[in-house]
């Protein structure tokens, strides 16, 4: 009963904090938002039984290996919204590389737009109990339809405004959930029958590659190099690296936390979190599936408003917002089709890890130029390994099986 009641006071605090007049007129506040909501979106639903499934009692230490992967790209993204975005608008090799960028991310977005609606369904189909193989692929493509003709009639404003909420659902149940886990650990402590589960936890060439797969679970701190229009450089650097910091420990104590209820049977499953976390409290699983539906919907519709006006810029207008639109559709679609759930996982990573690889290679050669930096060599050299860690990404990741 106490944890319940504990887990209702932190989801209200949490939407007190989300809906108030402070965070309202906020500007660091929504900068930091933006790319906190998209690191913890989708990655908290599906990292700890993909984990679990891969490296047993090691997922902490592999978590915490896919964090420093994505701080240090994200110190290279960083730099170019210092560096390169003043000289962006003129002509040379990195300005070249960073519109190819552009085109990768956008390819991106399609899988993104893809993933997130196959995993909301997933999450549907579980706890419903639906049967049939299609049944994911239907419920996605029905929504894709609903998204891409909406966005095509009158545009996606209308559906981006549920985005605030969602946020604040989304960040409520984190909360709320590692509450839960603070006082199921707590009890089993205090009772004495805390200890590390058995389960396979060897880590071989196969799981090293799997894990590789995963970096989707901490992407989406980029989302501050294209908020240029909304804040400074300062500020979105600032609040991006906040937002990664934040993201990083919560990750971290939610994998700690939850490694106590990994099991031997525990499967790659994405929506396993929801039996997973049975035993913490009665309530979490109905919120841990609300929340997923929602925020993974909103995720879809940003993606996909993200992708439409990439198409839109860097066809230099020629294509419009609603032919923009059209295309995604028609690319998700047939992504849904062919590919399932954990591969879609697998393929946004690699995708998302090419566009870093770009973004490290651009920074490379940013500070290759700089003149005026005495250790430009020395910085250039590092962003070109953190490209070619992604392109080793790129090359070896693999899905969840």
């Amino acid at each position: 009963m106490l944890s319940v009641v504990l887990i209702a006071i932190a989801v209200g605090a949490m939407a007190v904090l989300a809906f108030s007049k402070w965070t309202a007129r906020s500007e660091g506040w929504r900068a930091t938002s933006t790319p906190l909501a998209s690191i913890m979106g989708s990655g908290f639903l599906i990292s700890a039984p993909l984990l679990a499934h891969a490296v047993g009692v090691w997922a902490i230490a592999c978590m915490g290996g896919l964090l420093v992967i994505a701080f240090l790209v994200g110190g290279a993204v960083r730099y170019n919204i210092r560096r390169f975005e003043p000289i962006e608008h003129r002509r040379g090799p990195a300005q070249s590389l960073a519109f190819l960028s552009r085109l990768v991310l956008a390819s991106a977005y399609f899988i993104s737009i893809t993933y997130y609606l196959q995993l909301l369904a997933a999450f549907v189909v579980g706890p419903l109990g639906l049967t049939g193989h299609s049944t994911p692929n239907i419920i996605t493509t029905a929504l894709l339809l609903l998204i891409g003709c909406v966005g095509m009639l009158k545009g996606l404003k209308r559906l981006e405004m549920v985005e605030r909420y969602t946020v604040a659902l989304n960040l409520g149940v984190i909360v709320a959930l590692l509450v839960g886990l603070v006082i199921f650990n707590a009890g089993l402590v205090f009772g004495g029958e805390w200890s590390l589960p058995e389960v396979d936890s060897g880590v071989d060439w196969h799981d090293a590659r799997v894990l590789l797969g995963l970096l989707i679970v901490v992407q989406g701190f980029e989302t501050s190099r294209y908020l240029g229009d909304e804040h400074s450089a300062d500020l979105r650097v600032k609040t991006m690296l906040l937002a990664q910091l934040v993201s990083g420990v919560v990750y971290l104590a939610f994998i700690g936390l939850a490694t106590v209820l990994f099991t031997p049977d525990s499967s790659a499953d994405v929506t396993a979190i929801i039996k997973m976390i049975g035993p913490v409290a009665a309530v979490l699983p109905a919120m841990v599936a609300v929340a997923a539906v929602a925020s993974q919907f909103s995720a879809a519709v940003a993606d996909d408003a993200g992708a439409g006006g990439l198409i839109e810029d860097i066809s230099n207008r020629r294509i419009g917002a609603r032919a923009a639109y059209g295309i995604a559709l028609a690319v998700t679609l047939v992504l849904t089709w062919v590919t399932d759930v954990n591969e879609i996982i697998s393929y946004a990573s690699r995708a998302f890890a090419l566009y870093y690889a770009m973004q490290c290679a651009t920074a490379a050669m940013v500070a290759w130029r700089r003149t005026d930096d005495r250790g430009r060599h020395a910085r250039a050299g590092w962003f070109a390994l953190l490209a070619a860690v992604c392109m080793a990404v790129v090359v070896l990741g693999l899905p969840a099986e």
